[in-house]
């Protein structure tokens, strides 16, 4: 009898993890399919949204209840990165017309969104559950995307544990040769204000140019001045 109570636990507890893992492998399929219909050229085509919001609800509801762990290191970065992408969507579909994020009070540091078995306003998805847990990733700041221009531009396509490694790495070596996010000119480089916000996540291992020039074509003279341009909030808009 004992045997088969341990058997039949075991049998369930399977079942349930498989069941689990189904569900994952649905929301990054459906997020897949959701950017690459309503983001073109790093915009979003929020109009359309707003009047068939349909796809990103359903997104919304899957997302409500997957649980990750954190040891599953790739699924769970690509899970939070994915579910702060949608969840700034919604934020500007239940808010539109705006001309910025900013235009809600609280847009980022107040507003809860029901995602990964709990209550979480974006702030926290961004600085509890990835930068937190992951101090040393700070390729984060160049796929988490806030609606505004200012960001690195979003992709039509969902980040996937088996690609989130290359993904990383093809976004931030876009964002920092592209020279409207980086501006050098000589000896002065001017870098968006993600790098004053986050200075702390930049300088781990050496200066903020250093970090940038593992990623560039044409390094950066590390002894250039640097200074910071004021960041665009206007929407992202398509």
């Amino acid at each position: 009898m004992k045997n088969t109570i341990i058997l039949t636990v075991t049998f369930i507890s399977l079942i349930f993890s498989e069941s689990k893992a189904q569900d994952t492998q649905s929301f990054f399929k459906d997020a897949n399919n959701f950017f690459e219909s309503y983001v073109f050229d790093g915009k979003v085509d929020y109009k359309t949204l707003v009047k068939s919001p349909e796809a990103l609800n359903i997104l919304g509801e899957k997302a409500k209840n997957i649980k990750v762990a954190v040891t599953d290191v790739h699924t769970y970065q690509a899970f939070w990165i994915n579910a702060y992408n949608l969840s700034v969507i919604k934020g500007v579909i239940d808010n539109y017309p705006m001309e910025s994020p900013l235009d809600k009070k609280g847009f980022f540091d107040a507003v809860l969104y029901d995602v990964g078995g709990t209550k979480i306003t974006l702030n926290d998805i961004e600085n509890k559950k990835l930068r937190g847990e992951f101090k040393n990733e700070a390729r984060f700041h160049f796929v988490l995307v806030c609606a505004g221009l200012g960001c690195p531009p979003i992709i039509s396509q969902a980040y996937k544990p088996e690609t989130l490694e290359d993904q990383l790495q093809k976004q931030t070596e876009i964002a920092l040769n592209n020279p409207n996010f980086i501006k050098v000119n000589g000896k002065k480089v001017q870098l968006s204000q993600i790098f004053e916000w986050y200075k702390e996540d930049f300088v781990r291992a050496g200066t903020e140019i250093e970090f940038i020039n593992k990623f560039r074509k044409e390094a950066i003279d590390e002894k250039a001045k640097v200074s910071y341009y004021n960041y665009d909030w206007r929407l992202n808009e398509k």
